[in-house]
Formats: C-alpha cells, structure tokens, sequence
C-alpha cells in the first residue's frame, strides 16, 4: 500500500529541502517522490541532506504540472493551514494518513505540499479532494517543509503498520484526478455556454460545484454520463441558436 503513496512537492524554493523531504520518506517507507517545477534540482545539496536516501531522489520524477503530478490519482490531500471561503473537508493527520492508507489499497494516492514560503495556491488546492493541516503551537506554529513531511509520513507508516478501520468508501472505483478535471472544465465550459455563469467571474460558483463532486466521488461511468448531459446542454443551446 506505501508503494501507491505519492508525495509531491511543488515548486520548492531550495534543494535541500528535496533532499530532505527524502530522508523523511525513507524513514517512513515512503517511495514515490514527486517534484512540480522545482527551482533547482538535480542538485549537490539536495543529495548532501538525503543523508543515504539517494536512491529516492534517483527515481523522484520532475513533473511540469501538478496536474500531471496527480495522473492516476483517486486522491490528493493539499496540506495547507488555511481556511477557505468554500468549506472543504480539513483533517488532522492520524485521519488523514488511515484515509489515504485505506485508499491506497485500491489505486495511487498523494499527498501534496506547497512552497516554503506561501504554500499551495487556490487554484492547487483545488485539485485535492481533502485538505490537512498540522495542530501546532497557535503562537507560533510554522513548520519547515520537511517537518511537515516527516509528521504526516509517520502517521501513514503507524496506519499502513497497525491496519485502518474498514471502509467501503475506500475500496469502491473512483474517477482518476485527470478525467474529474477534465470534467470541471467541461462543466464551466457549458455553463458560460448556456449564459448560466460567465467562468472568468464566477470561481467561488465553480469551487462550490467542484466541493459538490468531490463529495460525490463519481465513477467513471458516472463522470461519463455527467459529461454526456453536458454535451447534450451545448447540442441544444448550439440549436437554439442557430438559424431557423
């Protein structure tokens, strides 16, 4: 289950952070590195501060997206402290890392984590079903990136070690990350179309509908026959419009 545990780093500032962050996954069992446009890697300091995790920064993949960081992916967790003006679902760790074990037994997971200094931008964290923030001292709470790594990698090796509760949730088909967004472009798509929302002014429509589908978690078939009716919404308005 480890094995289909992703950790994803996107757009890290300094090397030795990657070098880092792979120390703390090796620790824990954790393999699948990836990196989202670091500022430098590879890099001598990187491999300096791995500390004997060499062979993970060996096989971390560089990815110029996060979308495609996420291909494959029944779930992305955004580690982030913030709030959101749209409520989404927030986790301690302990929870989280038995979602994500429990999860993994089905298909690749990841865990997502943002820049040193400003973290993980709106439109990143929506491309994580579930959000997960590190309890800390309120008077002074920031943590460095490879502690946050480190705290959530040892809460999945507990969970993956001790076993996660049962749940159905986990094992049932869901859509990949890549077909659900392509699915939400889809849908601002035909909702523009129809006159019911112009995309370029309505993000906090469209983040409420993707918290609606999220919580859905639809299957494949399912996204299909969604984007189905959609395609028959742009058919009809196309009709409408045209010449008599």
């Amino acid at each position: 289950m480890l094995d289909n545990i992703r950790v994803v780093l996107v757009q890290t500032s300094h090397p030795g952070n990657i070098g880092a962050v792979a120390r703390a996954m090796k620790n824990m069992g954790l393999w699948d590195l990836r990196l989202v446009s670091p500022r430098q890697y590879p890099s001598a300091e990187a491999t300096a501060r791995a500390s004997g995790a060499d062979d993970l920064l060996e096989h971390a993949r560089v990815h110029r997206t996060l979308a495609e960081a996420l291909q494959g992916c029944r779930l992305a967790v955004g580690a982030s402290a913030r709030t959101r003006a749209v409520a989404w679902p927030h986790l301690e760790p302990r929870p989280c890392a038995e979602r994500l074990v429990a999860e993994s037994a089905t298909g690749p997971v990841a865990l997502v984590f943002g820049r040193e200094r400003t973290g993980l931008t709106n439109a990143e964290l929506d491309r994580c079903q579930m959000l997960v923030g590190i309890p800390a001292n309120p008077t002074y709470s920031s943590l460095n990136l490879a502690m946050s790594v480190q705290i959530l990698a040892y809460e999945v090796y507990m969970a993956a070690r001790t076993g996660t509760p049962s749940d159905q949730e986990a094992h049932r088909e869901v859509a990949p990350a890549e077909a659900l967004e392509g699915f939400h472009r889809h849908l601002a798509q035909t909702l523009g179309d129809l006159g019911f929302a112009d995309p370029a002014e309505s993000a906090k429509l469209l983040r409420r509908l993707r918290r609606l589908f999220d919580r859905a978690r639809p299957d494949p078939v399912e996204l299909n026959i969604l984007r189905g009716v959609l395609s028959a919404a742009q058919g009809r308005k196309s009709m409408r419009s045209g010449p008599d």
